[in-house]
């Protein structure tokens, strides 16, 4: 059976210990194991990383943006084995998985102009004699721990900018689908980048952990549920970092009655079901404004619904695969039980789905709920899977005030024809991401991605400037160059610009 192997100071490395399975979600059996760290292991990567950084961080920003154009050059050379090697052992149909690796790509390509994005500021004359200026300079070493849902995405997202901006990179990935991030560690090393300067270490709780309370690392950046999002925030804040920690969601979609209902259910039907909903910026409550705004969306949803072809991974009229383990198929049932146990009414039923040669594969097709309420745990919760819950409005303002007032304020979109509503809906939610007639708002590479409330723990959004400000700090220098002959001025207080 396959082996997946840490990846320290640039080579594969192997510690007889503890192991994960890693699951094909198309067929539901074990295709490989991952090694699992004990804590003695990172320690060994923070000490690579620790050394190496030193010459990294010393090498010009012009230097450091070549590696990563480079890096840019071979992701694209090699997409298709890195989104068939995704597919495999995350569920997405290849097609999706491209967009997830496109999606980290875009960091990648923004972290080649870090040249510009680390330029301090200056100015000349602020006293008599006195020039004030600010340079960044990097942390040293800093960590991420991404989730299974973008194995691609989410760890380009963090180490581009950290390394771009003269970081080590210390990446403990999602044990579920470890062997796309491993392949990109040693593509950025054929990239040029110095062996030791990213490492990879594969590992649960207990290296989660270490990470936050290793002194050697400086920061540590995190994407997963909201319960653990805060603990890795507590727990990195209480040993001295920085820390950057991204949760859950619950993001909605709200349709008033002027919305091109065509385009809205496609959107809205791609962003609840695609990838099996298994994304933090789905969108798995929809919110139509009006009775009739119900009745028709809810209809034409229905008929979508029936057109949505669930596959296997290469299927390329597949639009969306498996979930990624039977365990998680069984908690996304459990959370429709609870639906309709608390009242909601189940207009399509996706549990019994079973495909044809892929029987123990972990498959669900869409479920579509009606009448859901927000005093509903299964409302309040995230189900993360191929479930749509229908939270009907009678007021705009009703809308707004759901998405505000959910514990979750990561992403929400609007559909809509009026500008005036638009610019009102945008102004009022208390959401981090909005969407006008988009679905999915992930913000392009040169801003930067975070929701609000339990969706996003720290000061310091991802990648983007806020990415830059997060893995640098900044030092300020004042400075006189006093000329010959000058009188000394001894003083025993602050000193001022005058």
């Amino acid at each position: 059976m396959r082996l997946i192997s840490h990846f320290i100071n640039g080579e594969t490395v192997s510690e007889p210990g503890r192991l994960g399975d890693v699951y094909a979600p198309t067929i539901g059996q074990v295709q490989a194991q991952v090694e699992l760290a004990e804590v003695s292991l990172l320690d060994r990567a923070v000490a690579n990383a620790k050394q190496a950084q030193v010459a990294w961080a010393a090498t010009n920003p012009q230097r450091r943006a070549r590696v990563m154009f480079a890096f840019k050059g071979l992701i694209e050379d090699n997409m298709q084995e890195l989104a068939e090697l995704l597919a495999s052992e995350h569920g997405k149909v290849v097609s999706d998985a491209k967009g997830d690796i496109q999606r980290g790509l875009e960091v990648v390509e923004f972290a080649c102009g870090v040249p510009h994005l680390l330029k301090g500021d200056y100015t000349e004359g602020a006293g008599p004699g006195i020039d004030v200026y600010s340079i960044r300079q990097p942390l040293g070493v800093v960590a991420g721990i991404t989730p299974f849902n973008f194995p691609a995405m989410i760890p380009l997202w963090m180490s581009s900018v950290a390394l771009a901006c003269g970081n080590a990179f210390i990446l403990k990935p999602s044990e579920r689908d470890p062997s796309v991030p491993v392949r990109l560690a040693q593509l950025l090393v054929e990239a040029g980048l110095p062996k030791g300067v990213l490492n990879v270490v594969h590992g649960d709780k207990v290296i989660v952990d270490a990470i936050c309370d290793h002194p050697d690392i400086k920061a540590v950046s995190f994407v997963g549920s909201s319960d653990i999002a805060n603990y890795v925030y507590q727990r990195a804040a209480a040993a001295g970092k920085r820390a950057q920690c991204m949760g859950g969601a619950k993001n909605h979609g709200i349709v008033l009655p002027d919305a091109d209902l065509d385009q809205t259910v496609a959107d809205i039907l791609g962003a609840a079901y695609g990838s099996a909903g298994e994304r933090c910026m789905a969108l798995p409550v929809v919110v139509p404004v009006g009775a009739q705004t119900a009745e028709t969306l809810r209809e034409r949803l229905v008929e979508g619904i029936e057109k949505l072809k669930v596959g296997i991974s290469t299927d390329e009229e597949a639009h969306y695969g498996p979930v990624v383990t039977g365990q998680h198929k069984a908690r996304i049932e459990g959370y429709i039980d609870l639906a309709v146990e608390e009242g909601a009414e189940l207009v399509v039923d996706g549990r019994d789905f079973s495909l044809q040669g892929y029987e123990e594969g972990y498959f669900l097709a869409p479920t579509l709920l009606d009448r859901v309420t927000p005093d509903m745990k299964s409302y309040q919760e995230e189900i993360f899977g191929p479930v749509l819950q229908i939270v009907r409005a009678d007021t705009f303002e009703e809308a707004i005030g759901l998405a505000s007032r959910h514990q979750y304020g990561n992403g929400v979109a609007l559909f809509t024809r009026n500008g005036d509503a638009a610019r009102q809906f945008a102004a009022q939610v208390e959401v981090g991401m909005v969407g006008i007639n988009v679905p999915i708002p992930v913000p392009v590479a040169y801003h930067s991605f975070g929701g609000w409330k339990r969706s996003g723990f720290g000061d310091l959004d991802q990648y983007g400037t806020d990415g830059v400000r997060f893995y640098t700090r900044t030092k300020k220098v004042t400075q006189r160059w006093p000329s010959g002959g000058s009188v000394i001025d001894q003083s025993f207080v602050i000193p001022t610009m005058k």
